[in-house]
């Protein structure tokens, strides 16, 4: 119910006054069943601004901490991150990693739509970074089709570092579905689920026109800050010397 009240009478309404929001392929959603909605990751808007133009419910695998906090801050925001249908995961080990995607491939197979960022976390600078291989995983296992969305303009509203939003455009961008059935059964194949990845970043690089970098983007803020350097702003990283392949395998 928060859902729904949240996206059309308290928070989308302020969005769309400010931001004028505005989506470009929305027919490439399904009507009904599950699919993996996969995007750039550019700021916190972005997970407020995709479901807000999307026609149906979309829910994101969100990290634990979000739900332990104490005090009323925390009872806020677990009440906040339940009630719009957000599932708490643990990501501190490789076996909580799997039960997140455990969680993932349920969820699509109860024929949700499932938001994830191939890259893990914010880009510390705009570009597009490597994706991880979980979100392969998820598609194959649950053999759905997978999305490709471009946001543009979230950055502007929500920059790195700032608790603030502030108006500007916004553009949500999604593309023409993937389909990695020929690939059925192959869950589990590292080479497999690496190229299909890669694929998947290649779709995203080209409807988003960010330059691609051969990095993982949590590496890259790992970095940073032990240079001591802020990631806003932060241009110094060389592109990669390849992209992502266009075709899995």
């Amino acid at each position: 119910m928060l859902y729904w009240v949240m996206k059309h009478f308290l928070l989308g309404p302020l969005m769309k006054l400010f931001c004028r929001p505005k989506v470009e392929g929305v027919e490439h959603v399904p009507t009904t069943g599950g699919a993996i909605l996969v995007s750039n990751h550019l700021a916190v808007a972005d997970s407020f601004f995709m479901p807000l133009m999307m026609p149906r419910r979309v829910t994101f695998l969100a990290k634990r901490e979000y739900f332990t906090g104490k005090g009323l801050k925390g009872k806020f925001k677990k009440y906040f991150f339940s009630g719009v249908g957000q599932v708490p995961i643990d990501r501190s080990s490789g076996a909580a990693a799997q039960a997140a995607l455990d969680t993932g491939v349920r969820l699509l197979r109860e024929g949700k739509l499932l938001g994830v960022y191939p890259e893990g976390t914010r880009s510390p600078d705009g570009r597009l970074y490597k994706g991880k291989t979980g979100v392969a995983r998820m598609a194959l296992e649950s053999k759905v089709p997978v999305l490709p969305i471009a946001m543009f303009g979230t950055d502007r509203v929500n920059p790195i570092g700032s608790k603030m939003w502030y108006p500007h455009k916004v553009v949500v961008k999604v593309g023409p579905p993937l389909d990695f059935s020929r690939y059925e059964g192959m869950a589990g194949d590292r080479f497999v689920e690496r190229s299909i990845t890669d694929e998947i970043m290649y779709a995203l690089m080209e409807l988003s026109g960010q330059e691609y970098v051969d990095v993982y983007a949590a590496k890259v803020k790992d970095d940073l800050a032990a240079q001591g350097k802020h990631v806003a702003g932060w241009k110094t990283q060389k592109p990669a010397e390849r992209l992502p392949e266009s075709k899995a395998g």
